[in-house]
Order: C-alpha cells, then sequence, then structure tokens
C-alpha cells in the first residue's frame, strides 16, 4: 500500500533554488518506490495523505486528511503553539528530524574552544596590529583533563561527547533516560536528573544542549552556577530560557564564570525590520569579553537541506516498510 506524504511547503522555500533543488533530487533518488509525495503550499485535493511533514501544523492540515497518522516536525524539538495544537489529537504519532544535530555540534564545539581560548577580545586587538596579549598574562584554559557535565545527552549531547572525550576530557552526563542507547565509542558516566545538583561540582564544563520544556526553564540558574567550580564554562546550544539569563550574566561579569559561548537568546526579533536592531537579552551580554555570541545559527550549515532530506528519507522509508520510526516525541514532556 503506497505511503501519501504531504509537505506543505513551497517548493522554493527559505533557501537558495539551487540548493533546495539538489536536496529535492536527493530525497526523490532516496525515497522507496511506495512513497508518494507531494510538496505544495495548499492542501492537496483529495486529501488522503498519511503523514504530514511540517513544524507549525494547523488544524485544517490536520482535520483535512482522515487517514493522516504520523507528523514529522523537520528538526529537533517543537515550538509551544505546536504542542498546545496537538493536545487535541492524542492519536497522532509525532517525530522529530534530527539532522543538524552534527552542525548544532560542531556550533557547541566552536563556542567552547573560542570561549575556553579567549580568542575574540585578543583577535580584535589583533586586527589593529596589537600584538600586546601575546605578552601578557595568558587567561586561556586548558580542557584537556577537565570534566565536562552534558546537560541533555541526546543526538547533539552526543556528538560533543565523542570529539570532547577523543581531547581528553572526562564525559558526564545527564539525561531523562541513562539506560538510552548512546553512541558505542562514548565512555560517558550518564545520570538522571535529579543528580544536577551533585554533578555540578564537577563540572568544569556545562554544555546545555536539552530542549526548553516545563522541567528545564530556567534549569540552571545562580545556585547551579555557584556550584560550580571556579573559573568554568558554561555554552548553551539548548534553548535560552534553560539558563536563568540574570544569574548567568552576573556570574560572567562578576568573574564566577570563566567565560560562556551562547547561541540561543532571551528575546528574538519579532519581524523582519527588526533583525538589525534587537537586543538578544534583557542584560548586556554584548559588554562582556568573556562572552562569544552567536545570533542561534548553530544548527545551520550550507549543507543541511541535503542532511534535512536525507534523514527524512530514512524516516519515511522506515514507515513505509513497517520499521520503527526514529526519533518519537513525547507530547507531555516536550520532545
Amino acid at each position: 500500500m503506497p505511503l501519501k506524504v504531504y509537505y506543505p511547503r513551497p517548493k522554493i522555500g527559505l533557501y537558495p533554488r539551487e540548493v533546495d533543488k539538489q536536496a529535492w533530487d536527493l530525497l526523490q533518488a532516496a525515497l522507496d518506490p511506495e512513497i508518494e509525495f507531494m510538496i505544495a503550499p495548499e492542501i492537496p485535493d483529495p486529501a488522503d495523505y498519511h503523514v504530514l511533514i511540517t513544524g507549525w501544523p494547523t488544524k485544517e492540515q490536520i482535520e483535512a486528511s482522515p487517514d493522516l497518522h504520523t507528523l514529522v516536525i523537520p528538526w529537533a524539538g517543537l515550538t509551544e503553539s505546536t504542542r498546545e495544537i496537538l493536545q487535541e489529537y492524542p492519536q497522532l504519532n509525532i517525530h522529530n528530524l534530527h539532522h543538524n544535530a552534527v552542525p548544532t555540534a560542531e556550533t557547541a564545539l566552536m563556542l567552547l574552544f573560542a570561549a575556553a581560548k579567549c580568542i575574540l577580545p585578543i583577535e580584535r586587538k589583533f586586527r589593529g596590529h596589537d600584538w600586546r596579549p601575546r605578552y601578557g598574562p595568558n587567561p586561556a584554559l586548558l580542557l584537556s583533563g577537565k570534566t565536562m557535565l552534558i546537560l541533555g545527552y541526546g543526538a547533539i549531547g552526543q556528538q560533543v561527547g565523542r570529539v570532547c572525550q577523543a581531547m581528553g576530557l572526562n564525559i558526564l552526563a545527564i539525561r531523562r533516560n541513562p539506560d538510552a542507547p548512546a553512541l558505542e565509542d562514548l565512555q560517558a558516566e550518564v545520570h538522571p536528573p535529579d543528580a544536577l545538583h551533585k554533578l555540578l561540582p564537577f563540572a568544569n564544563v556545562l554544555m546545555v544542549t536539552v530542549p526548553l520544556t516545563d522541567e528545564t526553564r530556567g534549569l540552571i540558574g545562580k545556585r547551579e552556577l555557584d556550584l560550580m567550580p571556579e573559573n568554568s564554562i558554561l555554552v548553551n546550544v539548548g534553548r535560552g530560557p534553560v539558563v536563568d539569563q540574570e544569574a548567568l550574566y552576573k556570574a560572567l561579569k562578576e568573574g564566577k564564570l570563566h567565560s560562556a559561548g551562547i547561541d540561543v537568546w532571551y528575546n528574538y526579533p519579532p519581524d523582519e525590520d527588526s533583525r538589525a536592531h534587537t537586543p538578544p537579552a534583557d542584560f548586556p551580554f554584548y559588554e562582556l569579553d568573556n562572552v562569544v555570541m552567536s545570533p542561534h545559527r548553530g544548527g545551520g550549515a550550507s549543507e543541511v537541506e541535503l542532511l534535512r532530506m536525507s534523514h527524512l528519507a530514512e524516516l519515511l522509508n522506515a514507515a513505509v516498510h513497517g520499521e520503527p520510526i526514529p526519533n518519537k516525541v513525547d507530547l507531555k514532556v516536550g520532545y
């Protein structure tokens, strides 16, 4: 029986035409012949699709097809508005794509290294031909031999852990299900969420990769930052509000933390006109030399659409063959 899939998206989309075409060709070549794939901004007629692919499903899209049984959100996690809508449709199976785990992990590592080596203020001075930082006290931290605590040991966290373990860091991790499968070559010590306060005093690096849920909002505040060792580093590629912004700002400004690398924020531009002048937080992180700032672009890369379509093909092929579909979302916890 054919598997009918509807992807409500313009064929050009938000990416350059040549990238989208290449990704679309890859998807078509990788899909099982039994999969009928429809891509269009409007609901098809007849609306008899089994799988809907979108991060912002509408009630119309969900209710149009009586055959709909699966929603695929084409990234990791889901928005709060989507979560609220889906509470009305408990019969739906919901799955994510984790295609951007490697790009996000690479961004996390970039932020970590740049923060640990204090490269940005030094680079700014050197652009003015100022060599003096080479001859003064060196504030860079050595990472090898230190301990990293990964808060959220999913696809992103494991990719980060794999690289850092190879560099000589000891890896601790917190995961909702500590016994869930992980990369075979990792030797991390994995703990449940209630071990957070016990582990923070060992965390020379706190790597935040968890999604934002009711349980993770404000999970890292003043108390948690105070538990970390002096001269430690925090990197956040999960969601901004997982870390209390005031507590983080004060810990950085007062020198409790050595540095931070942040890709996810607290305020976002509400429209296109605001993109050139929206402060990302309520506190002036931009004034601090010990912060590396990135405008939530960690999961992106020039090849990201190719990765997305490759992972989408794997997921849909599993569905049409009756195999377990990866990355099932638990609406109760939000990921």
